[in-house]
């Protein structure tokens, strides 16, 4: 198949949900979240061990949602907590730059371009996805230390005035690239996982390209940006409106006197308390009373789940109990599907976003270039070739060479 016909323009953007909607992509963001949730998790209750909260306390207060925002706690129970929230939000980054593949390869024309190939690719081109970001953080870093060194010249007696006026000029215009750099920062932790997928860029080009975006295509970063997030907001709600459909059609129909019953009830009620405790209910209505409606999933799950408020969890039997937590990890993983496909929804609009940007600004239609996987298939190609052509010339020499020895034998 040939590359899809684009338009080069925010019509493409409208383009997302519908690609977005593949179990490979979605898949490979339910295995990335999970990776992350699982190490922020463990990390975030290591931080309350070393709060001096313990784990029944803080387990019956958060459950499977644990934050340290709100509690007191040493300088090093908040690093180790930073550092969960940090590696989740890589693992996102490196799911990111997957479905970013698969989207660049679909939009090549490639539909059978695996979630395993796009994984491999990932684990040959994880440092820029991770450096990139950590790179523009260190430049704003060494900018704002040789700031506050500038300014300590400036408590100098008599001559610390001058130090401070006459660069004053190179003050400024370091000032105003900081700020420049601070807003590449989170362009890039946008734009990087799609400008790996596509253009193969190490840690240096992946910065080039950052900078470049944030220079040459603002507005329309802005602009395909509010053409994105509605449409996104949208598909995801049609996607969880199925979700709870699905979830109401088999309560209805197990839930009936005839079939389970209040059996169904005690289950459902154990798996409603594993995911949505109450703590996370009070919030959720929180946040439901101002105006977020149907984007309130927690609260929507948590009304799907309650089968019957008058469910005693303390009356539910063991076997109801253990059925009750491999459905809670169910429902979570049908919860987790739902984000994910939001997050697909965002890295598919991004890698459509930056092959415009290309095709704008150096007239470079990516999906026209030849990527090293194509690469690699010639070279292997010319080197099959070569080794037939020369399998084909020993032969052709052995049948000369024995055409030569049999008149000398007559």
């Amino acid at each position: 198949m040939g590359p899809m016909n684009l338009h080069f323009d925010i019509r493409d953007i409208f383009r997302a949900p519908r690609l977005a909607l593949s179990g490979k992509k979605i898949w490979i963001f339910i295995l990335g979240n999970i990776v992350g949730y699982v190490s922020y998790w463990i990390l975030t209750y290591v931080a309350f061990a070393l709060a001096g909260i313990n784990f029944s306390q803080s387990w019956s207060d958060y459950g499977l949602y644990p934050c340290l925002f709100g509690n007191e706690a040493s300088c090093f129970a908040w690093i180790v907590y930073l550092a969960g929230i940090v590696i989740w939000f890589f693992t996102v980054s490196l799911s990111c730059t997957a479905v970013a593949r698969v989207t660049y390869k679909q939009l090549k024309g490639d539909e059978f371009f695996s979630s395993g190939d796009a994984c491999a690719f990932v684990k040959k081109h994880w440092h820029p996805v991770i450096f990139t970001s950590i790179s523009l953080l260190l430049i704003i870093v060494f900018f704002l230390i040789g700031a506050m060194t500038f300014a300590l010249f400036g408590k100098i007696p008599y001559v610390g005035e001058f130090l401070f006026v006459i660069p004053y000029f190179f003050y400024f215009f370091g000032a105003v690239f900081t700020i420049y750099s601070a807003i590449v920062f989170f362009i890039a932790l946008t734009y990087t996982p799609a400008i790996v997928a596509t253009c193969e860029e190490d840690t240096m080009g992946a910065v080039f390209q950052n900078y470049s975006i944030a220079w040459s295509q603002p507005w329309r970063v802005i602009l395909y940006h509010t053409a994105l997030l509605p449409i996104g907001y949208i598909g995801i709600w049609i996607f969880k409106y199925f979700w709870l459909g699905a979830f109401k059609l088999i309560n209805c129909v197990y839930g009936c006197s005839w079939f389970m019953g209040t059996k169904l009830a005690n289950i459902v009620a154990y798996a409603s308390n594993i995911i949505c405790p109450e703590s996370v209910c009070r919030l959720s209505s929180s946040f439901c009373s101002f105006g977020s409606g149907p984007s309130c999933c927690v609260g929507n799950v948590s009304s799907c789940c309650a089968i019957s408020t008058n469910v005693d969890i303390a009356s539910i039997s063991g076997t109801e109990t253990v059925a009750g937590v491999i459905l809670a990890i169910f429902l979570f993983l049908l919860v987790l599907a739902v984000i994910s496909y939001g997050l697909s929804i965002l890295s598919v609009g991004e890698t459509i976003m930056f092959v415009i940007f290309k095709k704008k600004s150096d007239d470079d239609n990516l999906l026209e270039r030849k990527d090293e996987d194509e690469l690699e298939e010639e070279e292997e190609f010319e080197a099959d070739e070569t080794s037939d052509e020369e399998d084909s010339e020993d032969s052709d020499s052995e049948e000369t060479e024995t055409d030569e020895e049999k008149p000398d034998e007559d």
